[in-house]
């Protein structure tokens, strides 16, 4: 039998450091393997006490995502709102509120943000790799404070379309710097975790804004939708000073060739008295290592580099995961005031139901925390898909039957249970994914291009969603399930032959994984050693006995 057969056969793959070694020093290589062993054999409550200080600013600076989730869906809550109808509606018969925002227009404000994020997340890509996430946040900052203007004093749809647009295009630099942020600073046993909790973030904000806008409704003047704009501003004092005092990533750092630098920004975010100089000196080697590693095996770090090679197929599944967010289904919890009134439920009810919907968002995530440490990346993303394609069949039939209170009701109490369904498994474990799959040296990219896919999606929703809810375009109602019942079908599909399992992988075995074709439903069974010096495919290097112990690994897996 060959050396290759052996290794495919013992379900073992390693990294070619004899090239590497070629680039590094053998000591960084050796020390790197110590960082990650005792990053590996660490558990999950050492893992805390040695990185509590990298879970609190990581946990900091996802606040961003507090006031995203909060900026983002406000706009989608005023449909329903009966101040901002009469300001800014048409008068029709077909609504409650006796005014509705035409399709079209809600197509346009729905798609402003998508819009001008998407043109943030390309600035973002190149500018924080380049300058780091520091400086960047901070202009983005300081830019969002001068766009509010334009909404809390927009005198019409088009200024409020314009509005939209200018600050999606900070929104999409908070998108991605935090999540990229939660995926580097944390070790392999927090990752899943604090990537998890943007998630939780997002619905935070999004249950203060229907909370807010909720409260709103009883303001009779124009006051009544622009304080939800206004209470915008309250965030960005807080998040100048997170942002200002939190270190920045030592992986961008190692990328940037300061390793000095690294080191420092390593011993800030862990604990001194249990995370000795040796320590840090390895985690600093383990870092170098995976970055060698990398550039190994890609050609560069561009955009273009996202679509060559091994990258490519990591870059379509990243951009594929956060897509297949919206095709699941949940942009019609996006849009649930409206979907509730057109289910027959009144203004004030819907309002009431919207925040039980949102308030999702905090519970589904906690649960997800449990569920990603029994179940996993892949099973859990996948089961979720699968589960929402139920729900939303269930709801779509129930469209067809005859109005009535107990019909209306089960159908807003389906709608709350899909958005558990979604918070508590493809939500969170969306950023999750994006992280740990994408390349170090590509990560911001990466996630960039992932959320990119996420808005041309959401553009997609948010023209055809509002015809298939508003009374005066397709009228679909509740029977749009249907529709998003199939779509969430195929993605569960996608989900099985494509996404691999990452729980439990440092990232230079992710890499060795996907350099070496691995499928998807192999990540999890196939054994990788990243740091190994000589191994079977070097059979000069490689003593007898070494050999002899892989024949027989191979022969207990066959048999």
């Amino acid at each position: 039998m060959s050396q290759k057969a052996i290794i495919e056969e013992a379900g073992v793959i390693y990294a070619d450091n004899d090239k590497i070694a070629q680039v590094l020093d053998t000591q960084v290589i050796k020390d790197g393997a110590k960082a990650d062993k005792a990053e590996h054999d660490m558990s999950l409550l050492e893992a805390f006490h040695v990185h509590k200080k990298a879970i609190f600013w990581s946990m900091a600076l996802s606040g961003a995502l507090i006031m995203e989730g909060y900026d983002v869906v406000v706009i989608g809550s005023y449909y329903g709102h009966p101040a901002f109808l009469k300001r800014f509606g048409v008068p029709t018969a077909a609504s409650e509120n006796g005014y509705v925002i035409p399709a079209e227009w809600q197509s346009a404000l729905s798609n402003g943000s998508s819009a001008g994020g998407i043109l943030g997340l390309l600035i973002n890509g190149w500018a924080a790799e380049r300058y780091g996430a520091k400086p960047v946040m901070i202009t983005s900052l300081f830019a969002l404070t001068a766009f509010i203007f334009i909404m809390v004093f927009a005198k019409s749809l088009t200024m409020l379309v314009i509005g939209e647009v200018f600050c999606g295009i900070p929104w999409g630099v908070f998108q991605t710097l935090t999540t990229c942020y939660a995926a580097e600073v944390c070790p392999i046993q927090l990752r899943g975790y604090l990537t998890a909790y943007v998630n939780l973030c997002w619905g935070v904000g999004i249950l203060l804004s229907s909370g807010v806008v909720r409260a709103s409704i009883e303001i009779p003047n124009d006051w009544s939708w622009r304080m939800p704009f206004i209470i915008q501003w309250v965030w960005i004092p807080p998040l100048l000073l997170i942002v200002y005092f939190c270190p920045t990533s030592p992986w961008w750092l190692v990328r940037q060739g300061r390793l000095d630098d690294a080191k420092a920004n390593i011993k800030r975010l862990t604990s001194a008295e249990l995370y000795s100089e040796e320590d840090a000196n390895n985690t600093v080697s383990m870092m170098v290592h995976t970055n060698e590693l990398e550039k190994q095996a890609t050609s560069g770090a561009s955009y273009i580099d996202c679509f060559r090679g091994i990258d490519g197929r990591r870059t379509e599944i990243v951009m594929m995961v956060f897509a297949m967010q919206l095709l699941s289904g949940q942009n019609l919890i996006g849009q649930g005031v409206q979907f509730l009134q057109q289910a027959g439920i009144s203004n004030k009810l819907s309002f009431d139901i919207n925040m039980v919907l949102n308030s999702m968002f905090i519970i589904g995530t906690i649960f997800s925390w449990g569920l990603i440490t029994i179940l996993g990346r892949r099973t859990l993303y996948s089961f979720g898909m699968m589960l929402m394609a139920t729900v939303l069949l269930i709801i779509g039939g129930l469209g067809f039957a005859d109005h009535s209170t107990k019909m209306n009701l089960a159908i807003g109490s389906l709608l709350v249970a899909l958005n558990f369904i979604y918070n508590a498994t493809l939500g969170p474990i969306c950023y999750t994914l994006i992280g740990e799959i994408s390349s170090t040296r590509l990560r911001q990219k990466s996630i960039v291009l992932a959320r990119i896919a996420y808005q041309i999606m959401n553009i997609i929703c948010g023209i055809i969603v509002p015809r298939m809810l508003n009374p005066t375009a397709w009228n679909w109602g509740p029977k749009s399930g249907l529709f998003w019942a199939g779509s969430a079908g195929l993605s569960t599909l996608y989900c099985l032959l494509r996404l691999p399992e990452t729980k439990g992988r440092s990232y230079g075995e992710l890499d060795i994984l996907f350099e070496k074709g691995v499928p998807a439903w192999r990540f999890r069974s196939t054994k990788v050693d990243q740091f190994a010096l000589d191994h079977p495919g070097d059979t000069e290097g490689r003593s007898s006995d070494m050999r002899k112990e892989d024949i027989e690994i191979s022969e207990k897996s066959s048999t």
